[in-house]
C-alpha cells in the first residue's frame, strides 16, 4: 500500500478520495493493508478515511473497546465528520458498535464484517507457541478459507507483533475486553441500516454469529461470501466490494 499515513494532532490515518465518508476500522492485528482493495474501489466516489487505532498508545489500564470508541469520537470531531459509514473487520466492528450505540447520531449506517461483539474463537487470550514461527503461521492462516492467503510476508507481520513484549501485553488486554463485553443486549438500540457481509466458512466469528447479529439488529440485512473466512475484504475483495456498494448506494441515495 503507498498511501500516506498522515499525523497530525496526535492522529495517525489515510484520507483519500472526494465525498461521503466512508471510516474503515481495523481489527486487532489488522493492518492498514487488509483494506487496500477496498480503498482503491470506493475513493473514486467517497472520501475513504482509515483511522489507525491506538491500541498501542492508550494507558494499559483503560485499553478496551469502550476507550477506542472515545477515541472514535474525538477522531471525527477532529476530522469534522458529523455523519459517516463506519465499515469494520473483526474487533473495528466491535469498535464501530460501540461507538454507534453511544453516538448513533454520527453514523449514518454501519457495516460488519467478521465482527466481534458477541463471540469470537481468536487466540484464546493467549499466545502458548509465540515464539514457533509454523504456529503462528498456522494461526494465521486459520483467519481464511485459503491459507494461501496467509503469505510469509504476511506471517512475519503477525510473528514480529506478538513477539514484542509491549505490543503482545496490549494486544492480550484488548482481546479480554472484547471478550467481556458482549453486546448482544445492547442491539436493539441500533436502528439506523447495518450491512453483515460475511464468510461462510468464518472460523473466528463463525456464521452463527452473522445469523445472531442479523436477528438482534433491526434494520440489517445479511449477505455471505462463499470460500471465504474472517477478512472478506482481503480474501474476496470484488464481491465484498459489490456487497458494500450495493448497500452504500441504498443508504446514501446515490
Amino acid at each position: 500500500m503507498t498511501y500516506e499515513v498522515i499525523q497530525e494532532d496526535g492522529f495517525k490515518y489515510i484520507e483519500t478520495g472526494e465525498g461521503d465518508p466512508l471510516v474503515l476500522l481495523h481489527g486487532l492485528m489488522g493492518e492498514l493493508s487488509n483494506w487496500e482493495y477496498t480503498i482503491n474501489h470506493f475513493k473514486q466516489n467517497y472520501k475513504v478515511i482509515v483511522p489507525i487505532l491506538p491500541i498501542y498508545d492508550l494507558p494499559i489500564l483503560t485499553l478496551g473497546v469502550k476507550a477506542l470508541s472515545k477515541y472514535l469520537l474525538k477522531f471525527l470531531k477532529f476530522k469534522k465528520i458529523n455523519q459517516a459509514v463506519l465499515v469494520g473487520n473483526s474487533l473495528g466492528g466491535h469498535v464501530g458498535l460501540v461507538f454507534t450505540v453511544n453516538h448513533q447520531e454520527y453514523v449514518k449506517a454501519l457495516v460488519l464484517t467478521g465482527s466481534s461483539g458477541l463471540y469470537e474463537n481468536a487466540f484464546g487470550g493467549s499466545f502458548p507457541r509465540r515464539e514457533s514461527y509454523d504456529y503462528v503461521r498456522e494461526k494465521v492462516a486459520f483467519t481464511f478459507y485459503d491459507p494461501a492467503i496467509a503469505t510469509k510476508e504476511l506471517v512475519d507481520e503477525v510473528f514480529a507483533t506478538i513477539n514484542d513484549r509491549a505490543k503482545v501485553i496490549r494486544i492480550l488486554a484488548m482481546a479480554k475486553s472484547a471478550i467481556r463485553h458482549n453486546m448482544s443486549k445492547e442491539l436493539t438500540k441500533i436502528t439506523i441500516p447495518v450491512s453483515l457481509i460475511w464468510g461462510k466458512q468464518d472460523k473466528i466469528t463463525p456464521p452463527e454469529v452473522a445469523n445472531e447479529f442479523h436477528e438482534c439488529l433491526p434494520n440489517s440485512e445479511l449477505n455471505w461470501i462463499d470460500k471465504c473466512g474472517h477478512v472478506p475484504m482481503m480474501e474476496h475483495p470484488e464481491e465484498f466490494n459489490a456487497y458494500l456498494d450495493k448497500f452504500l448506494k441504498r443508504v446514501l441515495l446515490k
